[in-house]
């Protein structure tokens, strides 16, 4: 079957009734755990499930056998005989025992919180890398989850939690799925060593980059578009955006950023989809500037703020500058939005609107400024080479006056000192007709 018809084959699959089930114990009090069922819901959904129960049980502390208690599992495995539910989707991740347990006791397919989102990044997986660090956490998943019995692989049939490697990946013994773990891991390494060759490219070139961060759904791809005036999909649906996108624009001073939009982050994030991801997060290391996009109209959003914040820190990202873009606020009273406004490392927009949008630029722009130096340099329109150095010089300088003489141009302009000397023409160069006045702080 051919790719497409696969998409179409899973589309046309109805979709399955499921329930989410949590427990508040410790720190975990019920009115977090109902939050966060109401996100498991929107990840179900995602999934292409439709919720039909929910379940919260209270003790003191996970069952090690069966994550919830005894009576709990009877009286889940009752109601869902009665609603004809599918699957149950647990707000966790469970250990191998407790899963096989728990799917015994409830008689139900069960998937866990990690499954799940692993299941969704394996649908939004794209290109070739999302797909290769995609199937790499999804069998350090399993792996350990694989017993005599192949139940682990029994589960990649069809259906929510059954997407990605397959069966011909999957064989039922270890030291295979060992072997490919150490394949994909190498060929990872190969994707890590491209974008650390990128990235050196880019300094050299003294390009800045700005990093879109933020939880999933909080608007990061709609302002991404807006900014960089491009069509990318901007979707309601949790992970919309897997692979990173990377556009130039074109700042007020002339001066040229990269701007990178990368995946969403949540709460409890896999660490195993941590792990597999690490050369598209080491971007977001990497960047000049972080902007940390929030729903600022969202209940949960101190929550979810602080939820990418120790994503930011797992990934070595914590020293990053970054500035807090609070998003949707069209959907909020002038009060608040008031109120949000007050922070000096913050900025109130809507992406959808355009609200804030210039002020966020000119904030990126003081940023991301460079030690510049005010140069004069003339070029040679007559050769290829100063051709091309004017060019690079108006693609990363702020111009400020240009004069024509015949095929000679006389260009004063503020430069990156580092692009100075790749900017300077020979010509000029040799007969040490450009002038640099002294460094502006």
């Amino acid at each position: 079957m051919t790719r497409t018809g696969e998409r179409q084959a899973r589309h046309a699959r109805p979709q399955e009734r499921a329930a989410v089930v949590g427990l508040a114990y410790g720190a975990r009090s019920r009115h977090v755990v109902e939050a966060s069922l109401d996100e498991l819901a929107g990840l179900a959904s995602t999934a292409g499930a439709t919720v039909m129960l929910r379940s919260v049980q209270e003790r003191e502390n996970p069952s090690p056998a069966l994550f919830l208690g005894r009576g709990k599992a009877e009286a889940l495995a009752a109601a869902c005989a009665e609603a004809a539910i599918d699957l149950v989707v647990v707000d966790a991740e469970l250990t191998p025992v407790q899963l096989r347990n728990l799917e015994k006791a409830l008689d139900r397919r069960v998937v866990d919180r990690t499954q799940l989102i692993l299941d969704i990044f394996a649908s939004r997986a794209r290109t070739r890398e999302g797909r290769l660090q995609v199937e790499l956490a999804q069998l350090r998943y399993l792996l350990p989850r694989l017993t005599g019995a192949g139940v682990a692989l029994s589960r990649l049939g069809a259906g929510i939690g059954t997407r990605g490697p397959g069966e011909t990946k999957l064989e039922s013994d270890r030291r295979r799925i060992r072997h490919r773990i150490t394949r994909l891991t190498h060929e990872l390494e190969a994707v890590r060593r491209r974008r650390a060759r990128s990235r050196d490219r880019r300094q050299k070139d003294a390009v800045p980059t700005v990093a879109l961060v933020g939880y999933t759904n909080a608007g990061k791809t709609s302002l991404f578009n807006r900014l960089t005036r491009s069509d990318a999909l901007a979707s309601s649906k949790l992970f919309a955006t897997l692979d990173p996108l990377v556009r130039p624009i074109r700042l007020p001073d002339r001066q040229t950023v990269l701007l990178s939009d990368t995946v969403g982050f949540i709460d409890r994030l896999p660490h195993t989809l941590v792990a597999a991801f690490r050369a598209t997060l080491e971007e977001v290391a990497e960047a000049d500037l972080l902007l940390h996009v929030v729903d600022a109209s969202h209940s949960a959003r101190e929550e979810r703020l602080a939820a990418v914040h120790r994503v930011l820190d797992e990934v070595g990202c914590a020293a990053v500058p970054q500035l807090l873009v609070f998003n949707k606020c069209d959907c909020m009273d002038d009060i608040d939005v008031a109120r949000l406004s007050r922070s000096a490392d913050a900025v109130c927009i809507s992406a959808r609107t355009g609200f804030g949008t210039d002020d966020l630029v000119r904030r990126v722009m003081r940023s991301v400024e460079m030690d510049t130096s005010r140069v004069t340099l003339e070029f040679d329109q007559s050769a290829l080479d100063d051709r091309r150095r004017l060019a690079a010089l108006h693609r990363h300088s702020r111009v400020l006056r240009q004069v024509a003489k015949g095929d000679r141009i006389s260009v004063e302009a503020d430069v990156p000192r580092r692009l100075i000397p790749r900017l300077r023409p020979r010509s000029a160069a040799a007969s040490g007709t450009d002038r640099e006045e002294a460094p502006r702080l």
